[in-house]
């Protein structure tokens, strides 16, 4: 069979690219894939970080790609479209996770679906940070795919809210494997600078307002001063109101901060040293840094948002606090570390779940729906 991907790939980096690598390279097993790239995906001044490209030292693993869409250029749109229906795919898969892409994509996908089946993958329908113009420009890209991916239910049912009768399926997020293995704490702990022998809590990733920092930072203030805050990621925007919490918390000394993109090499370290991962998100629909956790066999303590319930806390995986407050954090914290049973019981679940959510079965699952359509 042959597969076009249109997405993110290599050089550009982050979740959405590893992700369509993973799903490239199992593809790739079995059937011809080719993946047409952003020539720009985004104009610089609508991107919140440092950059959207890998650097040097970020040891990203190269994907042959074909770079052809400039989402800000709409004549690169029928180009791009051109080129894919010129290769003549199959099936073609596209990735969706905000209505800036929409415009693009969209006049893609209908366009395409003309001559082979159309699967979009959503990550989200509704974003997290949502804007008046998003419902009618993802009914607009909508309407190009013959059936879409969700990975988790959250996301299925936001979909059948903007367009009741689409034909999809949900696939649980695959796990990222390819950060190596779980060092010794010691070494991790050392190797970050941290205080031995504290009770480490992790919030990884992307620092956005809708994950909630701020609301775990002041949960970390009634902790006890045997726990330690281990912070990594860039920040989207400004740290400013995060580092005013910081600088009037009498454990801020018990903060430990790396505030840039982590690349693939050090991850292993920061999940090494972590007794829990920490994701006190005021919204949410799935979330990659719960496939990194599992990789490395840490549990989590989540809020009940979009479906961190259903893939973290109905799985056994972690706590779920029943809201996104700072004394509903500290409080399943408190309770997670109180009781050793919990830890283990966390990690026995992980452990179910990492046979269970392999690149091959999304893969699989991915292929089968397809035949359905």
């Amino acid at each position: 069979m042959k597969i076009a991907i249109l997405s993110c790939f290599y050089p550009y980096r982050g979740g959405i690219s590893q992700f369509n690598a993973c799903l490239y390279g199992e593809l790739s097993k079995g059937n011809i894939v080719r993946a047409f790239n952003f020539k720009r995906q985004y104009p610089e001044f609508l991107f919140p970080g440092k950059t959207q490209f890998v650097t040097p030292d970020d040891e990203a693993v190269p994907v042959e790609s074909i770079s052809l869409l400039d989402t800000a250029n709409p004549f690169t749109y029928h180009s791009t479209y051109r080129a894919i229906r010129e290769w003549q795919p199959d099936v073609l898969i596209v990735r969706y996770w905000m209505s800036y892409f929409a415009p693009s994509l969209g006049y893609i996908t209908r366009k395409m679906k003309k001559h082979c089946k159309v699967i979009s993958i959503l990550d989200n329908v509704i974003p997290h940070e949502p804007h008046f113009f998003d419902t009618p420009l993802t009914k607009y890209f909508l309407k190009g795919s013959d059936g879409s991916v969700t990975l988790c239910e959250a996301v299925s049912k936001d979909l059948l809210k903007i367009q009741p009768d689409s034909r999809y399926t949900v696939i649980q997020h695959p796990l990222y494997s390819h950060f190596g293995e779980r060092k010794d704490r010691a070494e991790a702990e050392r190797k970050l600078g941290l205080l031995p022998g504290k009770k480490n809590i992790l919030f990884f990733g992307l620092i956005r307002t809708y994950k909630g920092l701020d609301i775990l930072l002041e949960a970390f203030a009634k902790l006890p001063e045997d726990y330690q805050l281990i912070i990594a990621g860039e920040p989207y925007g400004s740290f400013e109101k995060y580092q005013q919490i910081i600088d009037r918390l009498p454990a801020g000394k018990h903060i430990s901060m790396n505030l840039k993109y982590i690349k693939d090499s050090e991850v292993t370290d920061y999940f090494s040293a972590a007794d829990v991962a920490v994701l006190p998100y005021r919204s949410a629909t799935q979330s990659g840094i719960s496939s990194v956790s599992y990789h490395f066999e840490v549990p989590m303590i989540v809020t009940d948002v979009g479906g961190l319930k259903e893939t973290i806390g109905d799985r056994g995986t972690g706590l779920v606090a029943p809201e996104g407050t700072p004394e509903a954090i500290y409080s399943e914290i408190m309770r997670y570390f109180s009781d050793p049973s919990i830890r283990e019981s966390c990690i026995a679940h992980i452990r179910e779940e990492k046979e269970r959510l392999s690149w091959k079965s999304f893969a699989d699952k991915l292929l089968e729906f397809a035949g359905t359509l």
